[in-house]
């Protein structure tokens, strides 16, 4: 059964979302996931077998190089 409703309680959403509730509903949360798709979208073969090669070189994964690149927006 559920629980009888409060005074004054009109029986609608909560008005306090979790933050992952919040991040699926709200337009910040839908722009950031789409924005974070379209950086680490693949990049063309060549550049990622670049990329790959120096991050070899450096001693880092592929994925630690590309984070350096969007971060600092500089070539290591």
């Amino acid at each position: 059964m559920p629980d009888a409703p409060r005074p004054g309680d009109n029986g609608g959403p909560p008005l306090e979302l979790t933050a992952e509730e919040a991040g699926a509903l709200s337009w910040r949360g839908w722009a950031w996931r789409r924005a974070h798709k379209k950086a680490w979208k693949t990049p063309p073969r060549e550049i990622a077998l670049r990329r790959l090669a120096r991050a070899e070189e450096l001693g880092m994964t592929y994925k630690e190089y590309t984070l350096e690149i969007m971060e600092r927006g500089i070539y290591l």
